[in-house]
């Protein structure tokens, strides 16, 4: 009887065919690929942007004459760099002004970073009847305008004895609000329950996972929140201009409006200072947010998805 021997099936995988979706998304990242169009695009309107920053920067260099004629350019043509030492020799304490700011904007910022983590990662981790249904009643709260409660809060700082003092500005940050607790609790939700229970194992409690565990995790969305809240604290007008009567309690925001009274009488405020106070206020939230951004991009890559859950 004759033997036949077959041969064995070719190993070799074959080429899987593309798929509707594969080709759909090959297409996607093909339409964003960046072309040299995109990238003139990007400069064009970016120096249109900047155009304002650059005027900031002309006003705040020219001389008084200038100021007076109100003759102002886009360019700077005039380099009065003393105006930067002038702004301090007013009759405004502005050296106490730009100490106000870092101090109200500091404890604000250590304030919400605190109160936040602990409270997006409770919402996260802790299991309690109802935790979802308050979770969504916080979230609502961000639908409430700051104006409705301006009155009612006054009122109750009033009754503390806290008008004409940095607390009202202070205080309320220790007590977090929706959108960082929203944060925190998107960022904890995609760390793994693995390394709570690990923690568990070793005899951590609650809050011992939660300090030597979870916080050092938790780093590029705190140092997000915490440029958040620099910013917005440093820049506040509206509180200061409300709770505050003092002049050597007024941070620098308000204090920069302050320079335009130190004119003499039928003359133009003094803009070139008026333009260095501002730029004291814009260039330390720029320095800020350039330490900063790559923390920025680490909290979009690691909690961009988390969603509410």
């Amino acid at each position: 009887m004759a033997l036949t021997t077959l041969a064995p099936p070719d190993a070799s995988p074959v080429p899987a065919t593309p798929t509707a979706k594969s080709g759909h998304h090959a297409r996607t990242l093909r339409a964003f690929r960046a072309t040299p169009a995109t990238y003139a695009t990007l400069i064009v309107v970016s120096s249109i942007l900047f155009v304002p920053f650059i005027l900031l920067v002309s006003i705040a260099l020219s001389s008084d004459a200038t100021v007076n004629q109100n003759a102002f350019t886009i360019f700077p043509r005039e380099f009065h760099f003393e105006n930067f030492v002038r702004v301090f020799t007013t009759d405004l304490p502005m050296g106490r002004f730009l100490l106000n700011s870092v101090i109200i904007a500091t404890l604000s910022a250590v304030g919400q970073v605190l109160s936040s983590s602990l409270v997006g990662y409770a919402f996260a981790r802790m299991r309690a009847p109802g935790k979802n249904a308050v979770f969504m009643v916080v979230l609502a709260t961000m639908m409430i305008p700051a104006q409705i409660t301006m009155i009612p809060q006054f009122i109750m700082f009033k009754e503390l004895g806290w008008v004409n003092t940095f607390l009202p500005l202070i205080i309320p940050n220790f007590f977090s609000n929706a959108f960082n607790i929203f944060l925190i609790r998107q960022f904890v939700s995609r760390l793994s329950g693995e390394i709570d229970e690990a923690g568990m194992i070793d005899g951590l409690g609650f809050f011992g996972i939660f300090r030597r565990i979870t916080l050092p995790m938790m780093f590029p969305v705190l140092i997000a929140i915490g440029i958040f809240t620099l910013t917005a604290a440093w820049g506040d007008f509206m509180g200061p201009l409300i709770y505050l009567s003092d002049e050597a309690k007024m941070p620098l925001a308000l204090g920069v409006q302050y320079i335009t009274s130190t004119g003499q009488a039928l003359q133009a405020p003094p803009w070139n200072l008026v333009m260095v106070g501002s730029i004291l206020l814009t260039l330390p939230m720029i320095v800020i947010y350039y330490l900063g951004q790559k923390y920025l991009y680490e909290m979009n890559i690691s909690g961009g998805s988390a969603g509410v859950k």
